[in-house]
């Protein structure tokens, strides 16, 4: 079922109004981080708590948001969704240490794991696959907007006013959206919905919070080592009793078959390990240009906006990129690419032109776009519709799970590397070997998209018949 025009034009971008202000939260607190840790005192690197413990919660309530959607319903799911986000928005505001602050961004990503997944749904759900790509684009180009708007508009409050205002931002944007969706998005829902697999859901959610936190949590920040190891070991023993309970299960909360299909298992696995690369960006690249190259987040913010920038612009051309080489191709190269660029981060010094930094962020920025837009699409070139929900919801988990553990890995290879030259604080020439150290792991994404047939994807181009 194809949408009518006008909805078609008004239902990605109410979607896109979840995507802004998730996307806009996102980049306002990374530029913002700097002055958070001076705030609360504490140490800028035990910020990535905060970062991880939002990831994680996306990936933990993600699971059952498709199925929340079928059993009442995509608006109303949608429009709870963005009220639960608003709440941890303003528990942001208010909070006066790093565990108040930890568990306010676990609240907020209860409402991001609802908001954008089921929302992505509904286009998924009422859009033919030949127009899938396209939709997914048209989606985002608002949503983009977030991340130009975010970085200037953190520093800005940042540097002149105080950073708790950024968190009241959501509110307005959250209102429109629940209203506006109210009106026009519709209340798709299933008329057979099976049970929901609890205990598939507990030993899944508890065992991602306690793995990631676990690991994030090392360095001693919030908890000692033995606790944060024990934590790491409890959650790593729940996954392996959540794949037995796989086994068992008619209807399994993670359906994991779907990595048999070839399209599936090379855009979620081959896209965890590339979003793991970068995953660090956010929370390395801010911290480098303040704390090592000392700019005010204004400024910082006003540097790393034009990522987005050439993210929205390489949107207006993916289609095109696409048909003429292929998704095979397209992944395969430009992962290379994305890895050079991030290396190339660790060129930067204090006395680099800032033309010098835009025009490698806008580049980056552009490269990153077409390898998200091609991996967001492909991945569901081969599912069919009766298991498209359990294909964007383990798609989703692995994407925030990838993006949690890029903050984890980055914190521990700036920690690793102060170490190995014998100082503990924050020093510059610690941030340029860190970023060639992700941009390596980057590189090795580009292996997992090799065995990917050359018209992998061909039905969502128009390269050749389906």
């Amino acid at each position: 079922m194809q949408l009518k025009i006008s909805a078609g034009m008004l239902t990605p971008l109410i979607v896109a109004t979840a995507l802004f202000m998730e996307n806009m939260d996102a980049t306002v607190i990374s530029t913002s981080l700097p002055a958070i840790a001076g705030d609360l005192h504490i140490d800028p690197v035990s910020l990535k708590l905060a970062l991880t413990s939002y990831l994680v919660s996306l990936a933990v309530f993600i699971p059952i948001s498709g199925w929340m959607a079928d059993r009442f319903g995509a608006r109303r799911i949608f429009r709870l969704a963005i009220a639960v986000f608003m709440f941890g928005s303003l528990l942001c505001a208010f909070s006066h240490s790093l565990p108040g602050f930890v568990f306010a961004r676990f609240v907020q990503g209860m409402g991001g794991a609802m908001m954008v997944p089921v929302g992505r749904l509904v286009i998924v759900r009422t859009t033919a696959k030949s127009d899938l790509v396209r939709a997914l684009s048209y989606l985002t180009i608002p949503a983009l907007l977030g991340p130009v708007i975010g970085p200037p508009l953190g520093g800005f409050i940042s540097t002149y006013f105080h950073w708790r205002w950024i968190f009241f931002i959501n509110i307005p944007i959250g209102i429109a959206g629940i209203v506006l969706g109210g009106r026009y998005i519709a209340n798709l829902r299933e008329d057979h919905v099976p049970p929901l697999d609890i205990v598939g859901f507990l030993l899944s959610g508890i065992g991602l919070s306690a793995l990631m936190l676990g690991l994030a949590a090392e360095g001693r920040h919030m908890m000692s080592t033995a606790a944060a190891l024990l934590m790491t070991l409890m959650g790593s023993a729940l996954m392996v009793l959540y794949l037995r309970h796989y086994r068992r299960c008619r209807e399994p909360l993670l359906d994991l078959s779907l990595f048999r299909l070839p399209t599936f298992h090379a855009s979620v696995i081959g896209g965890f390990v590339f979003r793991v690369g970068i995953g660090a960006t956010p929370f390395l690249l801010p911290l480098m240009l303040q704390l090592g190259f000392g700019l005010s987040p204004f400024a910082s913010g006003m540097l790393t906006c034009s990522t987005a920038i050439g993210a929205i612009f390489m949107k207006t051309i993916v289609m095109r990129v696409l048909d003429r080489f292929g998704f095979k191709r397209v992944l395969t190269v430009n992962s290379v690419l994305v890895a050079l660029s991030i290396a190339a981060y660790g060129l930067f010094r204090a006395e680099t032109p800032h033309a010098l930094m835009l025009t490698v962020f806008v580049l980056g920025g552009c490269l990153r776009s077409l390898q998200f837009t091609s991996l967001n699409a492909i991945a569901f070139a081969d599912v069919e519709p009766a298991r498209m929900s359990h294909a964007t919801g383990l798609s989703a988990v692995m994407q925030q799970l990838a993006a949690g553990m890029g903050v984890t890995v980055g914190a521990f290879a700036l920690q690793g590397i102060g170490w190995l030259r014998g100082h503990g604080g924050l020093v510059s020439g610690d941030f340029a070997l860190a970023f060639v150290f992700m941009g390596g792991l980057t590189l090795c994404s580009t292996w997992l998209f090799m065995p990917l047939h050359p018209h992998a994807g061909a039905q969502l181009t128009g390269r050749r018949p389906a």
